[in-house]
């Protein structure tokens, strides 16, 4: 058996006598700014290579490079003291570029240099202005650099997390395809959750459901889109409806006892001084995904959602399991329907009005010929004077008859008949048939006065101030529509109104639903008639 309990030997090597450098050359570093060798020292310390960067960079902040052409650059640890001269004019010039808002092609680690300043502190005068300019590179090169995107959804949400940019994280999530811690995700629903349920989106949702929702065929063949555009608003309904049937939302009862704190190490793998913002974040939250009754309720409002959408679009097939209670099951098939139904409707291309600018042309010529032949001064003798005045009489009827049939075709292509009437004198518009003279409001029989919903003094007190904003937010016809709803005879009447205003009954109620939704975050009417169950809140309206 071979003996290694003897003493090591070590070679001695003479390091007084330069070494031989004629085999692997070494790049000239000597046009390097020496500003990286100066502030090496600081205060009678020695920068450490975060710091020394940090330096160079705020020296270099406002150095604009000049033309220059691209130079290949990649480093494992970027910056500048590894770049040479040429790619040191290459930078500062992309980087200027980069700035007024143009993203020519260049090399990944060019890019994590001009990151690194940002993330400290470097290049920006506020917070949001750096988060624009790191949003912006990460948008612009994220396709032709896909390696950016492992570090940014990282870096990114640090540089929220330090600058307390709570409003930027759902940017954030979006931007990285869904993707948040699940801490931060907890965190950032519980903040949705109590400041406006709309702003909630699917890909924030998905990590809640109790099962894998884009395994669905549905989900795939187009359904993903349609959730995306209807979920936010079913929750946000749904939410409402909670909160004002049972005085508690979405957002499940959390003992405080129960809160989290998480410390996360800022900008890992990055060139970044932690003596600007600390090594680490700490922030709190409420562990949301680990209740199990809220994780219920999410899904079942998906599932009974898409059910409804898939019934709506046509598409086979529904899914069975776990279902929601009748009462909200209701609320979102009833909004759904009304939704729907209106968003087809208005995406039905509307005909192309277009004027006939000849026949427009023409009748002026036969307006202003009116004109003229009724200004005609009286200078011939009383016979003479009565054959001219039958004769201007008969060309006026012959031409009054000819600019009605004109300006009727033209009403029918769509010009409003008050550009012909506007240009005849006032004697003339009396043998223009159609011509009112009646005030607008007499002509459509809406009273010129304002027109308010209101309630007894007594039952107006007892009223929640979400059903004042909704009375506040209606406009004169619809709430003529809601007084005639509550009349005896509201088909006839309903109808009636809507001709008066050019519309039609349904796009009228439509449009209370519409303000009920803002307001009171239901559907007010269902069918022709006010839900039964808000009918008592118009009982002590006045007439």
């Amino acid at each position: 058996m071979k003996d290694n309990s003897r003493q090591l030997e070590f070679m001695e090597i003479d390091l007084s006598e330069e070494p031989e450098t004629a085999a692997v050359p070494v790049p000239d570093r000597s046009t390097i700014v020496q500003s990286a060798h100066v502030t090496m020292q600081h205060r009678g310390g020695i920068l450490s290579s975060e710091k020394r960067f940090v330096e160079e960079a705020k020296q270099w902040a406002e150095m604009e490079g000049d033309v220059s052409p691209w130079v290949p650059f990649m480093s494992y640890w970027p910056t500048y003291g590894v770049m040479n001269e040429a790619q040191r004019k290459w930078y500062m010039f992309w980087r200027k570029e980069v700035r007024q808002g143009r993203y020519p092609d260049t090399d990944l680690s060019y890019l994590f240099v001009h990151i690194y300043e940002l993330i400290n502190g470097v290049g920006w005068q506020n917070p949001q202005d750096g988060y624009d300019q790191l949003k912006q590179l990460w948008v612009n090169y994220r396709e032709r650099l896909p390696q950016l995107n492992i570090y940014m959804q990282e870096w990114m949400v640090d540089y929220v997390l330090v600058h307390q940019m709570e409003m930027s994280l759902s940017e954030v999530m979006v931007l990285s395809g869904g993707y948040l811690p699940a801490e931060l995700l907890d965190r950032e629903l519980q903040r949705i959750l109590q400041d406006k349920v709309s702003d909630i989106s699917l890909n924030m949702l998905q990590r809640y459901y109790d099962y894998d929702i884009t395994l669905s065929k549905f989900y795939r063949d187009g359904g993903k889109e349609v959730m995306e555009q209807y979920i936010p608003r079913v929750m946000a309904l749904v939410d409402s409806y909670l909160e004002r049937t049972r005085q508690v939302g979405l957002l499940p009862e959390c003992d405080p006892n129960d809160e989290r704190t998480m410390e996360r190490i800022l900008f890992r793998k990055a060139v970044y001084d932690d003596s600007i913002y600390g090594r680490s974040v700490s922030f709190r939250y409420m562990p949301v995904g680990e209740q199990a009754e809220f994780v219920q309720m999410v899904t079942r409002i998906y599932r009974c959602t898409e059910n409804k959408l898939r019934e709506l679009l046509g598409f086979r097939g529904r899914l069975r399991g776990q279902t929601l209670e009748p009462e909200l099951a209701n609320l979102i098939e009833r909004y759904l329907d009304k939704t729907y139904a209106t968003e087809q409707a208005e995406s039905v291309e509307q005909p192309v009005i277009r004027i006939d600018t000849e026949k427009l042309a023409s009748l002026q010529q036969e307006s202003e010929y009116v004109r003229l032949a009724l200004t005609i001064e009286d200078d011939h003798s009383s016979e003479d004077k009565n054959v001219n005045s039958t004769t201007i009489e008969i060309n006026l009827i012959n031409t009054t008859e000819t600019a009605v049939k004109t300006q009727r075709h033209i009403i029918e292509e769509g010009v409003m008949k008050t550009q012909y009437i506007a240009s005849l004198p006032e004697d003339s518009k009396e043998r223009v048939p159609f011509v009112e003279d009646t005030a607008p409001s007499e002509a459509t029989g809406v009273s010129a006065e304002p027109i308010r919903l209101q309630w007894d003094e007594s039952a107006e007190a007892d009223l929640d101030e979400e059903w004042l904003l909704f009375a506040k937010e209606l406009s004169p016809q619809q709430i003529q529509a809601i007084h005639i709803l509550i009349g005896d005879n509201p088909d006839t009447e309903l109808m009636r109104l809507a001709e008066q205003y050019g519309t039609m009954p349904t796009l009228l109620l439509d449009e209370i639903n519409d303000v009920a939704m803002e307001t009171i975050g239901d559907l007010l009417i269902d069918g022709d008639r006010i839900v039964p169950d808000y009918i008592d809140v118009f009982e002590h309206v006045k007439r």
